[in-house]
C-alpha cells in the first residue's frame, strides 16, 4: 500500500471518528463553548519539526504533545518546575541518562497507543539535516533517543548542563511514526499530513479554509482530561487593526496581543471583553546587514563598519520612538531580549545609549550615508517605527529610503541578504540561551540571524552559558555575551513589549503562560448559563 494510500486511509478515519465526537448541534454543560481567535497571519504548515510561525505552534500545540512542558514559572533549568503531558514521570539513571515512562493512556487520534518508539522517532526526525528543524541545533548535546519498551524512552546527553531537561522535552512534539515513517522526509514539506495532521492532543482538526480560517474540535476521550471548549476556530486577517476590529465587533473571542496603546484603550471600552496582561516574548528591532545586499562575501559599504553601525544606533532616541508608539506598554530592551527572560538588566545597554554628539562625531568620518530599511506591509507597528527611524536619521544626516514589502518578499529577501536594514521582531521561547544563540550566531545565517552577525566571542560565552551547571553562571555569561553584543551593534533593539491579551468575558478561568498564551486553552470554558448562539450552533453552522 503506498504512502498516499495510507494517509488518505487515515485521515477518512480521523474524519469519522470526528463525525461521532459529540451530539449534532448539541452538547452538555460547561464544554459547549466556541473560542474564534482574530490571528493577523495563517499557518504555513501543521507539521511541528518544519513550521516556522508563531501561530503554527500555536496550532500544532493543541495537535501534538511533547513529554513534558514548561510551568508557569517558565524555569527552563533542572526539572522540577515541569509538566508532565507524554510522560506520567521520569528519572535520571546517571547524571547523562534521562528515562521517561510514557502514561498508557496517550493514544493517537487514530486510534494507535502512543509508544516510546514515536519518541525514539520524532528525535531522529528533528536531528534530521533533511528536515532541517528549526530547533534542530538546541538538540545537539542529546547524543541518542532509544526505546527500552513500548513505554519506556531513554535519553544519553553528550554533557551535563543545566538546560538538559528543557533540551529534551521544550523542543520536540511527538509524532506518529506509523504515519509518517514510510513516508521520504525530501517530501515532507509539501505531503498531505501538514494539511491534514493527525495527533495526541487534545483537539483535532476539523477544517482548513486557506486564506479564511483554521477549526479544531475537542477530543472528549483526550487522556489528560475532556477540553472545556469544544471548538477553536482561528479567523485569519491581514493586520493586527482588522483582528482587533472584529475583536470588538463580536466576530472573535480573543487575540494574543492587542499591541499599540489605541488598541487596548479600544478593548478597554468594549464592556463584553476583559484584558489579561502578561509578560511579553516578543523584541523588535532594526537589524543592519553587515555582509554586501545580495553579496555575502563582501561586506557591507554601510552596515559593515562597527563604527557606523554604532552611531545609527546611538543617533536614535530610542525610548522617545517607544512612548510615541507603546506609551508604557512596552520598554526599550537592553539588548536582544523580551521582557519575558530573568535575565534583564538595564545596565546592559549603556555603551550603546542615546548620544547625538557622539553618533555626529562617528558619522563625520563616512561618507556614505544612504540605506534602504525593508518593511513588511502587514505590520502597522514597524511601518510607523520606519517613518520615526527615517525622521530621526534624517536630522542626523542619514538619508533613509523606506522599502514596504509584503511580508513573504522580506523573508526572501532576508534569508538571501538582500537588504540594507531590515525591521524585524522575534518571539522567543522562555529559554534565553537557546533564543540568543538561534538568532544571533552563525547558526542563524540566512534566518534567525539576518544580517549574519559573527563574533566567535560571543558566540563563545553562550555556548559556555549552555554548559553552566547554574541558572546564576548562565546569567553571568549571557550578560557577557550581550555587553559584547551591544558593542558591536548588529541591531538597534527599539522594543520589548509586556503584551495584553483580550478574551471575551463570557469566557472563564482564562490563565495565561507567558510563552505560549493557548497552552492552558483546554482548561478555559463557558459557563451554560452564559452560551450564545454562536457556542451552540452545530460545527457546519460557525462561520
Amino acid at each position: 500500500m503506498d504512502v498516499r494510500r495510507v494517509l488518505v486511509i487515515a485521515t477518512s478515519l480521523l474524519l469519522a471518528a470526528l463525525a461521532g465526537c459529540e451530539p449534532r448541534g448539541g452538547c452538555r454543560g460547561d464544554y459547549c463553548g466556541v473560542l474564534v481567535i482574530a490571528a493577523p497571519g495563517e499557518p504555513d504548515i501543521l507539521l511541528p519539526p518544519i513550521t516556522l510561525l508563531a501561530i503554527g505552534r500555536d496550532v500544532t500545540d493543541q495537535l501534538f504533545l511533547k513529554l513534558a512542558d514548561v510551568g508557569m514559572s517558565s524555569n527552563t533549568v533542572g526539572d522540577d518546575d515541569f509538566v508532565p503531558q507524554l510522560a506520567a514521570r521520569w528519572d535520571w539513571t546517571d547524571t547523562v541518562t534521562l528515562t521517561f515512562h510514557l502514561d498508557p493512556r496517550a493514544r493517537w487520534q487514530d486510534g494507535v497507543p502512543v509508544t516510546a518508539a514515536d519518541v525514539a522517532f520524532t528525535f531522529d526526525v528533528y536531528t534530521d539535516s533533511v528536515i532541517d528543524a528549526p530547533s534542530r541545533y538546541a538538540l545537539r548535546d542529546i547524543a541518542s533517543v532509544s526505546a527500552r519498551d513500548t513505554l519506556t524512552a531513554v535519553f544519553h546527553f553528550r554533557r551535563r548542563y543545566a538546560e538538559m531537561f528543557f533540551d529534551a522535552v521544550y523542543h520536540m512534539r511527538v509524532l506518529p511514526a506509523h504515519v509518517l515513517r514510510a513516508l521520504p522526509r525530501a517530501a515532507w514539506r509539501t505531503a498531505p499530513f501538514g494539511r491534514e495532521p493527525i495527533g495526541d492532543g487534545p483537539y483535532r482538526l476539523v477544517r482548513w479554509k486557506a486564506g479564511e480560517s483554521l477549526e479544531l474540535a475537542a477530543d472528549s476521550m483526550f487522556f489528560l482530561g475532556r477540553p472545556h471548549l469544544r471548538r477553536l476556530i482561528w479567523r485569519f486577517t491581514p493586520n493586527l487593526d482588522v483582528a482587533v476590529t472584529q475583536l470588538i465587533a463580536g466576530q472573535a473571542d480573543a487575540i494574543e496581543v492587542l499591541g499599540p496603546p489605541d488598541n487596548v484603550k479600544r478593548v478597554h471600552d468594549a464592556s463584553a471583553l476583559a484584558t489579561y496582561p502578561y509578560h511579553g516574548t516578543a523584541y523588535g528591532f532594526l537589524a543592519f546587514n553587515l555582509r554586501a545586499n545580495g553579496d555575502t562575501g563582501a561586506p557591507h559599504p554601510v552596515f559593515g563598519d562597527r563604527d557606523m553601525r554604532r552611531a545609527v544606533v546611538m543617533a536614535l532616541d530610542r525610548q522617545r520612538m517607544l512612548q510615541n508608539v507603546w506609551g508604557d506598554l512596552a520598554e526599550v530592551p537592553p539588548g536582544p531580549m523580551p521582557r519575558l527572560w530573568s535575565i534583564w538588566d538595564r545596565s546592559l545597554a549603556g555603551d550603546v545609549a542615546h548620544d547625538s554628539a557622539q553618533a555626529a562625531r562617528l558619522l563625520a568620518q563616512h561618507r556614505r550615508r544612504a540605506f534602504h530599511i525593508l518593511v513588511p506591509t502587514t505590520s502597522g507597528l514597524r511601518r510607523q517605527y520606519a517613518r520615526l527611524i527615517q525622521e530621526q536619521l534624517r536630522t542626523a544626516g542619514l538619508d533613509v529610503i523606506i522599502d514596504e514589502v509584503d511580508l513573504s518578499l522580506m523573508q526572501a529577501r532576508t534569508n538571501t541578504g538582500h537588504f540594507d536594514a531590515v525591521l524585524g521582531a522575534w518571539a522567543t521561547g522562555p529559554s534565553p540561551i537557546d533564543a540568543t544563540l538561534q538568532n544571533w550566531t552563525r547558526r542563524g545565517f540566512g534566518g534567525g540571524n539576518p544580517g549574519r552577525y559573527d563574533n566567535p566571542e560571543v558566540d563563545r560565552l553562550l555556548e559556555q552559558a549552555a554548559g553552566a551547571r547554574n541558572r546564576a553562571e548562565a546569567t553571568r555569561l549571557l550578560h557577557s555575551a550581550i555587553v559584547l553584543w551591544n558593542a558591536d551593534a548588529p541591531a538597534a533593539v527599539l522594543y520589548a513589549p509586556d503584551n495584553v491579551a483580550a478574551v471575551h468575558r463570557r469566557v472563564r478561568d482564562v490563565t495565561i503562560r507567558p510563552d505560549s498564551w493557548l497552552a492552558l486553552v483546554r482548561s478555559w470554558r463557558i459557563p451554560s448559563l452564559q452560551l450564545t448562539d454562536r457556542d451552540r450552533m452545530g460545527t457546519e453552522r460557525i462561520p
